[in-house]
């Protein structure tokens, strides 16, 4: 069984790892010269605990079991990562409610360790901290994603697999039992396949399009929101991430620490409408004043532009959050042909559990489309 997964993220990586695993011949094609240089590269490299998500759904699910699976596969082969712990705060009583729906929700996932701490127990935690109440994750950590990365792909290239890197997928068509794939690059070609997976991330939905048979109703929206991260000098003040109540579009201008133990906050959230990744330096004063209120005595000076990521989500401005997208074989009715579309945050944590997802949709076979109860939300 031959395979051919677009995308040499994290979750392509990944997903190419699992098909190894269960004997295929895999090739992981990426159009950059690189592997991990979309998405994967630009995240804030945080091990999530799962407690943001509605019970059910795919990034409650994943993300939760895909934790478990990360730290074991982190110490199995000496991928460096901390579970530093999270406290995410409420600065105001008017946020309260907010962290109250966040720990309902963390306890319907099956978040591990998960309490609701009041001020006095969270600042004895984090002294340099103002809030009025705290969630307190010791699950949540920090993870080296690019070594992540490289052990995913030593994995594939141990099972004999491969990574074909400066190789843009042109189109891709179906007959005879196979995918036979067209792809550009310094040495155009075809290639045949039995399974296709579109792990593209911000290209999916792109990728999508190029592939026959892919009905345009199956392709979802893509709306580009940009984070902004920016570091901070001095001697770090926290020893755990600390999250503010979430806000439209994202989790917060959030402190995260690297395993360094340099601090960096962000992302906020940008609509965008291509791919930009500067960093505006006078978005400076709008973090000094997010951060101010979990963190009264940062100054401002001590920020600086650090770096940008874009987040491929499924909504937009106003509606609510869209959940992962798997579309397989049972739902759209193509043989051997999962997409992957709107994987966001948190994508890193969910990656080794969404990668069994997608193996076992290809080992499952190809069935008629059902007419509801996909794998879209």
């Amino acid at each position: 069984m031959e395979a051919l997964v677009v995308g040499a993220g994290v979750v392509g990586l990944a997903v190419g790892r699992e098909l190894a695993r269960r004997g295929a011949s895999v090739i992981v094609a990426e159009a950059a010269e690189a592997f991990g240089t979309g998405v994967s590269a630009r995240s804030s490299e945080v091990i999530h605990g799962g407690m943001y998500y509605p019970p059910g759904s795919l990034r409650a699910r994943h993300c939760v079991e895909g934790r478990r699976r990360l730290v074991a596969f982190c110490e199995s082969h000496g991928v460096p990562y901390r579970l530093c712990g999270k406290l995410i705060v409420a600065t105001s009583e008017a946020e309260r409610a907010a962290l109250e729906t966040i720990f309902a929700r963390g306890q319907a996932n099956g978040v591990e360790d998960l309490a609701f701490l009041e001020r006095d127990a969270a600042v004895a935690l984090e002294p340099a901290l103002s809030c009025v109440a705290a969630l307190h994750s010791p699950a949540t950590g920090i993870v080296d994603s690019h070594a992540l990365m490289l052990a995913l792909l030593g994995e594939i290239e141990d099972a004999g697999g491969a990574l074909a890197l400066r190789t843009p997928i042109l189109s891709a068509e179906r007959r005879d039992g196979r995918w036979h794939v067209r792809f550009g690059g310094e040495a155009p070609d075809t290639l045949a396949v039995d399974i296709l997976v579109n792990a593209a991330g911000i290209g999916a939905q792109a990728l999508a399009r190029r592939i026959a048979g892919v009905a345009p109703e199956r392709v979802p929206r893509q709306v580009l929101a940009k984070g902004s991260y920016f570091g901070c000098t001095g001697r770090p003040a926290f020893s755990r991430l600390i999250y503010p109540a979430p806000v439209e579009g994202g989790l917060g201008i959030h402190l995260t620490l690297d395993l360094a133990g340099r601090m960096r906050f962000g992302p906020d959230v940008e609509w965008v409408e291509t791919e930009d990744y500067a960093v505006a330096p006078d978005r400076a004063a709008a973090f000094a004043a997010a951060i101010r209120r979990y963190w009264p005595a940062l100054a401002e000076d001590r920020l600086t532009p650090d770096y940008a990521g874009i987040r491929p989500k499924l909504s937009g401005p106003g509606e609510a959050a869209a959940d992962f997208v798997i579309d397989g074989p049972a739902e759209h009715g193509l043989p051997g042909l999962v997409q992957l579309f709107g994987i966001e945050s948190p994508g890193l944590t969910s990656s080794l559990s969404l990668a069994e997802a997608v193996a076992d949709r290809l080992c499952a076979g190809a069935s008629a489309p059902r007419a509801s109860g996909t794998d879209r939300a």
